[in-house]
């Protein structure tokens, strides 16, 4: 009965975004809120903002889960916890829709704005003290960070999680796709470090963008925009201090970091877009890699391999899952 039940809450976040989305579809579309295919010659318009459809079903997911533990099992274990992700997800997630509103175009919010606002996003983590100060170091050793855990480390977290998601984008499906793999995975990792709550959780996400992805996948009908990039990029900090694995996530997040790097290559001006040929394939745009979807481009093109955007996307999840086996066989001590 009880696996039922959890299976309830899940299932609950796919089917309200499966019938959600359909209808945001079409509203934006009568509203003007879509914005061009870049990777496609005729640049059809594309609805956008999906993001909040996602947010939408997982938010429901979770209550549905909550009331579950308050009502059947008389438990109010993590409520504090659960609340503080759900505030903090909504709030980066309502961040985001603002920067798509503005329009990326035309730049959005300005890079200091945003930092600021999802600095903010990371308050209803900070009051109430999430995670543990206590960490252990390579080669230093074990630290208790006392207050700057919750004051400084917490903060850095979630803006370094929720920005640099946004990073590795642009692409049919490739964020929901990044998405569904890291939280499955952190899912996993939170089971077996001995938090099944927060496996619920996270999967409540991932079933929430496996519904998103029928209809984002090529061709694309809805793009996740900021609303969506956002709430994801933030669920893998939130997940990773409050299940105490940020070193795991860290290495989890490794091909963040490089595009990362790759992106401050051009002064974060250089977008990730490939140049669409009437063959289908993509070139590249720039004469230097400044993300790794140009350096899939540019691997595919070495490889003799016809570089459409489905292979870019398929590439870059490859990748994200050879880190993450790499990551486990690294910490298995510490999860299995």
């Amino acid at each position: 009965m009880i696996d039922y039940i959890l299976l309830l809450s899940i299932l609950a976040s796919f089917f309200v975004v499966l019938y959600i989305l359909p209808l945001w579809i079409k509203k934006a579309k009568q509203t003007g809120l879509v914005w061009e295919d870049m990777n496609k010659i005729s640049s059809p318009q594309v609805a956008g903002s999906g993001g909040i459809g996602v947010v939408l079903g997982f938010v429901i997911g979770v209550l549905i889960f909550v009331a579950y533990r308050v009502f059947y099992l008389k438990s109010l274990d993590f409520l504090v916890e659960i609340f503080s992700l759900l505030s903090c997800v909504l709030l980066l997630s309502g961040i985001g829709l603002i920067d798509d509103l503005f329009g990326w175009r035309k730049g959005g919010l300005s890079i200091g704005s945003r930092l600021i606002l999802v600095l903010f996003a990371s308050i209803p983590l900070i009051v109430i003290n999430a995670g543990k100060s206590v960490m252990s170091l390579p080669f230093l050793g074990t630290i208790d960070f006392g207050l700057v855990y919750p004051l400084v480390l917490i903060p850095i977290g979630i803006v370094g999680a929720t920005t640099t998601f946004n990073f590795l984008a642009g692409y049919n499906g490739l964020e929901a796709g990044q998405g569904i793999i890291l939280l499955s995975s952190l899912a996993l990792v939170s089971f077996f470090t001995g938090n099944p709550w927060l496996s619920i959780i996270l999967l409540c996400m991932v079933a929430a963008l496996f519904a998103f992805l029928l209809f984002n996948f090529y061709p694309a009908q809805v793009f996740p925009g900021d609303s969506l990039t956002y709430a994801v990029g933030g669920m893998v900090a939130i997940s990773a201090i409050l299940g105490n694995f940020e070193k795991i996530a860290v290495f989890f997040f490794i091909p963040y970091i490089i595009e990362t790097v790759l992106k401050l290559r051009g002064n974060l001006k250089k977008h990730s877009f490939g140049k669409p040929s009437s063959d289908g394939s993509l070139d590249l745009k720039y004469n230097k890699i400044y993300g790794l979807e140009h350096a899939s481009i540019w691997f595919l093109k070495k490889l003799n391999i016809k570089s459409t955007e489905k292979r870019v996307t398929y590439s870059i999840w490859l990748l994200q899952i050879l880190i993450i086996a790499i990551s486990l066989v690294i910490f298995r001590q510490g999860i299995f």
